[in-house]
């Protein structure tokens, strides 16, 4: 059995492992088999995360953030949870191999994934003109026209913000009328860069190495027609990956996880939350790893509390995890 299990491996769930480590916890992480690294593995140059003034890719900063919760004593599992029992003392975790690791604390970081709009070539173009973060990504965009998906302000916060790059901006939207606020309405309305697009779907991206244009079906009369851009951002909405703690854990009106004020503790003892998973508003690595920071800490003052005997039944290494029954 171990102290601190950790699920997620996106810059919250690194960021916990490597304080939980440093704390002599020696964590157990698991990373999914197939989404390991979070969303930044789909990210090129990250400019914007503190101690990298020339830049870093995005698959770059979290093999360095693997390697050094690593080197402190976080061991890593590459493989996907299917289930979990919070209730208790000791909390269990399954994976699709059948294996069963207990722990007496667990941090979630499983973040969030982006809405998508379903289209061919959509996932290939990340990072070649299809992106969901305009924070992340509008620099590369200079004096360049763009698109944006979407009339919420999410969308309208994207647009304003691509409008410090780009010469143009779109934003595309499939009704007539928009759901952001009106504040937000009004400064985007208010500002000549940005042009709105009604009752239009993207269809289509087209691309040679990079987005070069889409296709727009009119959603009233279904007419085709080209816009040519060079950038394409998807703002949707994001849903946070809570599918694992649904009835276990208390949930905020936002669907992510409720924790208690600036804390990282939910509503179940010794089960703690970190990152884009609890977190609709600001959702960047920085923030992220923060909040990583704050859960490993939270953990660690928990364990403290526990009885001696509990403690003792923990191990350092699998020896102590279950075998699939």
């Amino acid at each position: 059995m171990r102290q601190l299990i950790v699920i997620g491996s996106g810059p919250a769930g690194y960021t916990a492992a490597l304080y939980a480590a440093r704390a002599n916890l020696r964590p157990l992480l698991i990373a999914s088999s197939v989404e390991a690294g979070g969303d930044l593995m789909n990210t090129t140059e990250v400019e914007n995360f503190p101690g990298f003034p020339e830049g870093v890719m995005g698959p770059d900063l979290m093999d360095k953030m693997q390697r050094q919760a690593e080197k402190f004593g976080t061991e890593v599992l590459f493989d996907d949870v299917t289930s979990v029992d919070l209730t208790g003392d000791i909390k269990t975790v399954t994976l699709s191999s059948g294996e069963r690791h207990q722990a007496l604390a667990v941090v979630f970081a499983t973040g969030s994934a982006y809405r998508k709009l379903g289209l061919a070539d959509e996932d290939r173009l990340s990072g070649r003109g299809v992106s969901w973060c305009a924070t992340c990504d509008g620099f590369f965009f200079r004096d360049r026209t763009v698109a944006v998906v979407g009339g919420g302000d999410s969308a309208l916060e994207e647009a304003t913000f691509l409008t410090r790059f780009a010469s143009k901006v779109y934003v595309i939207h499939r009704r007539d009328s928009l759901r952001a606020s009106q504040a937000m309405q009004d400064r985007a309305r208010a500002n000549d860069k940005i042009e709105f697009l009604w009752n239009a779907e993207v269809t289509a991206i087209h691309s040679a190495d990079s987005v070069t244009g889409v296709t727009l079906t009119d959603t009233t009369t279904g007419e085709a027609s080209e816009l040519p851009v060079e950038g394409l951002f998807v703002a949707i909405g994001a849903d946070p990956r809570v599918h694992l703690v649904h009835g276990q854990l208390d949930l905020t009106a936002d669907g992510t996880i409720a924790v208690d004020g600036r804390s990282s503790r939910t509503n179940l003892p010794g089960v703690f939350a970190a990152g884009d998973v609890i977190d609709p508003t600001y959702r960047q690595a920085v923030t992220a790893a923060a909040s990583g920071t704050v859960a490993a800490l939270d953990a660690e003052h928990f364990l403290t509390t526990l009885p001696d005997e509990l403690l003792r039944r923990t191990t350092s290494d699998r020896t102590g995890d279950l075998a699939a029954a």
